[in-house]
């Protein structure tokens, strides 16, 4: 408000208002005698305008209508404009009450004072906007934008929902008029021969193709203006789009579009994650809170994909401090050099060594004191783990065991492990390491400690992830390599894993392994298919798609629970939990000790030999 009072604009339409006022309170004397009032009548009105004045003004203050920006005025503004007037003739009747028990006063003429005084005030902010909207405030801009008229873009929009409308009103008030949106097109059979701010809706969006054939002037571009769409019905939508040969963007999805205003500059590609079409999380942000505000939170692998998303959602619930563990130089200093710079948070610490090091993992947490841990540090790339299994036992195991036990006999409160999906019934090194580290986790549980993991599959646009893969691919002209024609996986977004990594933490009361919801398994040629249609490009004609088989120690589909693992709903729609009564089997240590030692030597054999012993379940892939 202070800022306000600085301002040229308040004090001009300050100004206005009181004009409004006092031509309000005027104006109801007036019709309500019917032309000039008694002279007895007008010296109340004269002796009652100055009090009026002031009190109304400063209703307008309290109910902050100099706070809004009226070329954006809104149906909450015009609820405070109500709310205001209606304060201040409260007030002004109850003083005239209570001193002079309003003798003499017309109650009519208050009536109307009120009428006109909202219909006055909220007429003025709708002028403003109208002013804005239609363009003339600055008309050499005007006068620039009629002469690039030919130049603009002719466009059609997807949608004629909410979506559509903030869309075409942030079009219309815009300063640049490149965006000509010539028609919309909607399946909702109510919506179509209607118009939205003037733009027709035309008919279904099947209709598209016809409807371009017929126009003299055919739009070049599709802005799809439906906020969260399925990944079916963004497909069928692209379809549409590519039969009518025009390019196609959207806006952004419900979750990105927090910061509230739909406007042109958040009109993007289509890219892979709108054709999942997975519903966003939702969290319980309280109790999450409960967990980090204020706390120590210890992030290992902050430099990897699952770990620097976990920062960067950890920094938003207020954490005391941020640990950032990590063993690759470059991308602790990137994720350092990101919370200091891009996020303004300097509340860390980086922290670069190796769990594999027990001294260094006893002394991290002897210094710093985590309350927190989230334990993301793994090596996960399953044919470099087959031809080197000693270090998927060193580093996913070992240094796992090396962590929890630090961390157990310190009393932290809460340690999550990261898992995955190929932890279940695993054909290679790394899923069965995976599925030790939970056992690690549950042997250690009871200790006061609440132990937990989360296990979910593929993240799209993770490090060395296949659609990052696809897309150099593309970019090189093909062919893109796919191991098999039914090779079919679970993908969420790196966003939703962490966020649900989070709940599950704020969840777990010790021993649990959560299951985060991953919807359908996506076929990987069907996804490499997609990929190139979202490059402009037709599969199998412009771009091939090439088999090469599957790879050492691959599956052709992931699960995320065996039959004979007993689920159990949680509180959260997305998340399952398997619990498990007993802690891992006994002499566990001595056989992880077998494990330690078969590493040393290298030795592939005597190492799947003993991760059998360990994961029964375990089939290993003998090659090599």
């Amino acid at each position: 408000m202070f800022n306000r009072l600085k301002s040229y604009n308040f004090y001009i339409l300050l100004a206005l208002d009181a004009l409004l006022v006092l031509g309000a309170h005027v104006l109801s004397y007036l019709i309500r005698f019917e032309g000039l009032p008694p002279a007895w009548q007008g010296e109340r009105m004269l002796a009652t305008l100055g009090p009026l004045l002031l009190v109304k003004l400063f209703c307008f203050l309290v109910f902050g209508l100099y706070r809004g920006m009226w070329r954006y005025t809104s149906l909450t503004d015009m609820a405070n404009i109500v709310k205001a007037a209606s304060a201040a003739t409260l007030l002004v009747v109850g003083y005239l009450v209570l001193s002079q028990n309003f003798t003499g006063y017309s109650r009519s003429v208050f009536v109307l004072d009120w009428f006109f005084t909202m219909a006055f005030v909220a007429g003025l902010r709708v002028g403003i906007r109208l002013f804005y909207g239609m363009g003339f405030v600055d008309l050499p801009s005007v006068l620039r934008r009629g002469r690039r008229e030919g130049a603009a873009t002719r466009c059609v929009v997807i949608g004629a929902g909410n979506s559509a409308e903030r869309l075409l009103r942030d079009i219309a008030g815009s300063a640049r008029r490149d965006i000509d949106v010539a028609a919309l097109f909607d399946d909702d059979p109510e919506k179509q021969g209607r118009a939205l701010h003037g733009v027709p809706v035309v008919g279904p969006v099947r209709a598209l193709r016809h409807w371009l054939e017929t126009e003299r002037d055919p739009a070049r571009e599709a802005l799809i203006a439906i906020s969260d769409l399925s990944g079916p019905a963004m497909r069928e939508i692209i379809g549409h789009c590519e039969a009518a040969g025009l390019a196609y963007r959207r806006i952004p999805s419900l979750a990105e579009l927090a910061r509230g205003k739909v406007t042109v500059k958040d009109l993007r590609d289509v890219d892979y994650k709108d054709l999942l079409g997975r519903e966003p999380a939702h969290l319980d942000m309280e109790g999450i809170a409960g967990c980090l505000r204020g706390r120590t939170v210890l992030v290992t692998g902050a430099g990897g994909s699952i770990g620097s998303e976990l920062c960067r959602q950890i920094l938003s619930f207020a954490p005391g401090r941020l640990l950032l563990l990590d063993a690759s130089e470059s991308n602790l200093y990137a994720i350092q050099m990101e919370m200091e710079h891009e996020h303004g948070f300097r509340k860390y610490e980086a922290l670069l060594g190796s769990l594999q090091d027990t001294a260094w993992t006893a002394h991290v947490l002897d210094t710093y004191r985590p309350e927190v841990v989230f334990h993301a540090a793994a090596y996960k790339h399953v044919p470099m783990l087959e031809a080197n299994p000693w270090q998927a036992v060193a580093n996913n195991a070992l240094a796992t065991r090396n962590l929890v036990e630090a961390a157990v006999d310190r009393g932290v409160e809460r340690l999550l492990v990261v898992s995955t999906d190929k932890a279940v019934r695993p054909t290679n090194v790394m899923g069965a390491t995976k599925r030790i580290t939970e056992k690690i986790m549950q042997a250690h549980c009871g200790r006061g400690t609440r132990l937990m993991a989360v296990r979910f599959g593929n993240v799209i646009g993770s490090a060395g992830s296949v659609i990052p893969l696809f897309r150099r691919q593309i970019e090189r002209g093909g062919p893109l390599t796919v191991t098999h024609p039914e090779v079919t996986r679970f993908f969420m977004t790196i966003e939703e894993a962490c966020q649900l990594i989070l709940q599950a933490g704020s969840m777990g009361e010790g021993g649990e392994i959560f299951v985060l919801r991953m919807g359908q398994p996506v076929r990987i040629a069907d996804m490499a298919a997609d990929l190139i249609r979202l490059s402009g490009k037709e599969p199998g004609k412009d771009i091939e798609i090439r088999f090469i088989g599957l790879r050492p120690g691959e599956k052709l589909y992931e699960e995320l629970i065996t039959a004979d693992e007993g689920v159990v709903p949680t509180g959260h729609d997305q998340i399952m939990v398997l619990r498990s009564d007993a802690c891992a089997p006994a002499g566990l240590d001595e056989a992880l000790e077998r494990l330690r030692q078969a590493a040393l030597a290298r030795d592939h054999a005597l190492i799947r030999q003993q991760l059998v012993e360990i994961v029964p379940e375990y089939t290993p892939d003998l090659v090599k």
